[in-house]
């Protein structure tokens, strides 16, 4: 029997992760001539993926993104093809044999969140008079935030001096019509990013336990640096959503850090300084058990959660929170200790403390660009938290130990402790 959805096809596709900012439209005709989706477009003959397309249209500010023929990507802001059925899109990704990627003049079409490249910052009642409030102005037709036939404003002006109406007071979306929806561009100032003009004898870490917010940290630098990250491992999919200091070695020298989650002498000794990231643990080991199962942006299925991996992981992983932290403390030659919470809480001074450290000059435009573009494509939607806390009684006593032994370590090398609500639980 073939998996469901499959049709019958060479190959299913996989039914979209909660998170995945994109919902699957259908299947499409394409024609040489007359193309469905009119933007840009690649090829990649050897690793074509469904995300790959989509992460490439959303970068661009495409609202769709197609594949055809197992290799192909358009992009477009309207589809201009007819829908046919999903049989005819039978042909597999190169790059992801579990996922269809169109057909033979057939494309598999997804349409795109405006990620980036525009921000719904909510739904206002329009003011009396609209030049003073907001002066900038521009019609954008079928704004996807509010429906594929209503017509928008689209307000440049960051100054709001109107009220806001909240989602959930609102009844039906034809109470949208009467209020303002504010949309703002992408800000391009901190979007460049290339290796080091000269390498550096220096090797600088980007140290953290898993789970502990490294490749959103690496995000951050990059965007407000303007240099590439590196990486003690190799990871195909994040060499894809763009970082591309992945596939450099880590000892290059031509990028601003290294990401790493080593600990011990040996391994953090070979670092001349580094930037130490510290999550609560409670969070860390939870967001790395929904990587292990689930991918970056994914979720561990209830299965995992409620079977043995959870304690099992739980019992493995948790000393080594403790103990990641405490080997940096103790090896490592120059460290700038930055909390995960605090760096969520204060962007433009945690960010800017990290850029000082690592040596560039600071650009406080680049700084400021960065809270704009600050999740980029690294944040788990809260569409799958868990109902109920997974932690026992007895996993809360064994991190609460934890905890304040680094706090201990922390306060003992002259920095502030961990934050407060690390504990107690």
């Amino acid at each position: 029997m073939a998996p469901e959805g499959s049709e019958g096809g060479c190959c299913y596709r996989e039914r979209p992760l909660e998170g995945v900012l994109s919902k699957y439209v259908g299947c499409y005709v394409d024609d040489i001539q007359k193309r469905a989706l009119r933007g840009v477009s690649f090829f990649d003959y050897k690793k074509m993926t469904v995300f790959r397309c989509q992460d490439n249209c959303a970068e661009r500010g495409y609202l769709y993104a197609g594949l055809e023929f197992g290799a192909e990507c358009y992009c477009g802001h309207k589809v201009q093809g007819a829908n046919v059925t999903e049989s005819e899109c039978n042909m597999e990704c190169k790059g992801e044999r579990s996922s269809a990627c169109g057909g033979a003049n057939r494309l598999s079409i997804y349409r795109l969140e405006l990620n980036g490249s525009a921000i719904f910052k909510g739904c206002f009642l329009k003011p009396d008079n609209v030049s003073l409030a907001l002066p900038v102005t521009a019609v954008l037709q079928n704004i996807s935030t509010i429906g594929p036939t209503i017509e928008a404003q689209k307000w440049t002006e960051v100054k709001i001096t109107t009220q806001l109406i909240y989602e959930e007071d609102l009844r039906r979306i034809e109470d949208c019509l009467a209020c303002l929806v504010l949309v703002f561009p992408l800000d391009n100032r901190c979007m460049d990013r290339r290796f080091l003009p000269s390498r550096s004898k220096l090797l600088q870490a980007l140290a953290s336990f898993p789970g502990a917010g490294n490749t959103w940290a690496r995000h951050l630098i990059e965007l407000a640096t303007g240099f590439y990250s590196g990486s003690y491992y190799f990871d195909g999919s994040l060499y894809n959503k763009g970082f591309k200091g992945e596939r450099d070695h880590w000892r290059s020298g031509r990028t601003i850090c290294i990401k790493t989650h080593e600990s011990g002498k040996k391994e953090i000794e070979a670092f001349d300084s580094g930037i130490l990231m510290i999550r609560n643990p409670y969070k860390a080991l939870m967001a790395e058990f929904n990587r292990k199962y689930g991918g970056h942006i994914g979720f561990a299925s209830q299965a995992h959660w409620k079977g043995k991996e959870w304690p099992e992981f739980v019992k493995n992983y948790a000393p080594w929170w403790a103990s990641h932290t405490l080997d940096w403390l103790r090896y490592g030659r120059h460290v700038h200790v930055v909390h995960f919470e605090d760096l969520k809480r204060d962007l433009f001074s945690q960010l800017k403390a990290m850029v000082l450290f690592l040596g560039p000059v600071v650009s406080e435009d680049r700084l400021l660009c960065v809270e704009g573009q600050k999740d980029g494509n690294f944040k788990r939607s809260g569409l799958r938290k868990l109902e109920y806390d997974p932690y026992t009684p007895e996993m809360c006593a064994d991190i609460n130990k934890l905890i304040r032994t680094v706090d201990v370590a922390l306060r003992a090398k002259n920095m502030s402790g961990v934050p407060m609500e690390y504990m107690p639980r």
